[in-house]
């Protein structure tokens, strides 16, 4: 199957209302071209699942100035002033989850786990409502998965199979979120032959990658 899309056909199995992760550390690693492409497209009603809100002008921090995101779930705001008001003024849903929470939780769906054990919030605003079991004496929040409709994300270099390597840092919640959703998206610096990726430095297998695209940014 080939998997070469433009960015505009992949944009197009977005839709009003979906939950769509977003890979990316304040800008580093998010597929711009995609996100661009959504603001394009106009879709509204967004539940995100991401890292950050980036910057205003950088990343899923525009879709938030264009009002298109109803809930982010993330771990935080701070860099995004928009956000925060948006927020405060009962425009925009937000869910803090701790920075090793959201990754895991993300992880959790990807390996088919019903959710896992940690005691990462505990006596804090980040228990409520949820269950809390004690092993062996000491208590643990159960924190369950998180999975999206589509995921997009963004490599270094991509196979014409899929096959993903990020660079460096840029690699951050992009492999997860590659296992989480029902259809992912990625976008790349650089399309290469099918091969020409050292087997050791895919990061991402291809299995998991529906669509691939070239980005612009």
């Amino acid at each position: 199957m080939n998997k070469l899309v433009s960015v505009k056909d992949a944009i197009n199995h977005i839709k009003d209302g979906m939950t769509i992760m977003i890979g990316g550390f304040l800008g580093v690693g998010t597929p711009e071209s995609l996100v661009d492409a959504l603001i394009e497209k106009g879709v509204k009603d967004l539940t995100i699942i991401c890292n950050d809100t980036a910057f205003p002008e950088v990343g899923i921090g525009k879709l938030i100035v264009k009002k298109m995101v109803k809930k982010v779930i993330t771990s935080h705001i701070g860099t995004n002033p928009e956000t925060g008001r948006q927020y405060n003024e009962k425009e925009l849903e937000v869910e803090l989850v701790p920075q090793g929470t959201l990754a895991e939780r993300i992880r959790c769906m990807g390996a088919g786990l019903g959710g896992f054990l940690t005691p990462t919030g505990i006596g804090t605003i980040v228990e409520e409502g949820k269950e809390k079991i004690t092993v062996e004496g000491r208590k643990y929040i159960l924190e369950l998965p998180l999975k999206a409709d589509v995921a997009l994300i963004k490599g270094e270099k991509i196979d014409k199979k899929g096959n993903i390597y990020y660079d460096k840092a840029a690699r951050n919640f992009n492999p997860l979120m590659a296992m989480a959703a029902d259809v992912v998206i990625a976008e790349a610096e650089e399309i290469v032959e099918t091969g020409e990726i050292d087997p050791n430095d895919v990061m991402t297998p291809g299995i998991f990658i529906d669509m691939i695209v070239k980005g612009d940014k």
